[in-house]
């Protein structure tokens, strides 16, 4: 289907220019089509861009959902220490989903920042859900110390925010070693002191 191909040649553009670099011609000469042919699925180069940011935040939904399901069984730590390793070695993939997400979110283009911001939010709203359950489950069997939940998701968010920027900084391996010394570090400060 064309619009699919569309949308497909619009990810690895952008991913790899962002919104600004990527004339919708290119995307067209990639498909193999003219450029007035995208108007036949797309309204304009910001519907196509929303629509790609929309597959990607689903992909990210459906993966996100896999992750917390495989996890049901096992212990608090090990729930929390999965998911942030899982989200910290997703910035590593270079994936051009995850390469677009990036762009999308720290360079957005000025008419849809909101926009894009507020459809990550949502998309949110399932890893705050998983977390908030994951951090009450600790309270309540006394290895986390009490703590308002929306300020340990909070903390979870900045630890996996400061990795994600790290990455820049140092080698794979450093930036490994800092993952696990950083999760050691996060993990301490939320237990329950009686139990370290």
């Amino acid at each position: 289907m064309t619009a699919d191909k569309i949308r497909e040649a619009a990810l690895q553009l952008f991913a790899r220019s962002g919104y600004d670099g990527v004339p919708l011609s290119e995307i067209a000469a990639a498909v193999g089509i003219r450029t007035p042919s995208i108007y036949a699925h797309y309204k304009s180069k910001d519907d196509l861009f929303i629509a790609v940011f929309e597959d990607c935040l689903q992909e990210h939904t459906r993966r996100m959902k896999q992750l917390i399901g495989d996890l049901q069984d096992r212990g608090v730590e090990e729930k929390l220490r999965t998911l942030f390793q899982d989200a910290s070695r997703s910035y590593l993939l270079g994936q051009e989903q995850v390469t677009f997400l990036k762009v999308a979110l720290l360079f957005p283009p000025a008419p849809l920042q909101d926009k894009l911001r507020e459809q990550f939010a949502l998309s949110e709203r399932l890893l705050d859900e998983a977390l908030g359950n994951i951090f009450e489950e600790g309270m309540r069997s006394g290895l986390l110390r009490r703590e308002p939940v929306d300020d340990l998701i909070a903390s979870f968010y900045c630890l996996l925010d400061g990795m994600f920027l790290q990455q820049y900084y140092y080698r794979r391996d450093d930036w490994q070693q800092r993952i696990d010394a950083v999760w050691s570090i996060f993990w301490k400060g939320i237990m329950q002191a009686n139990i370290i």
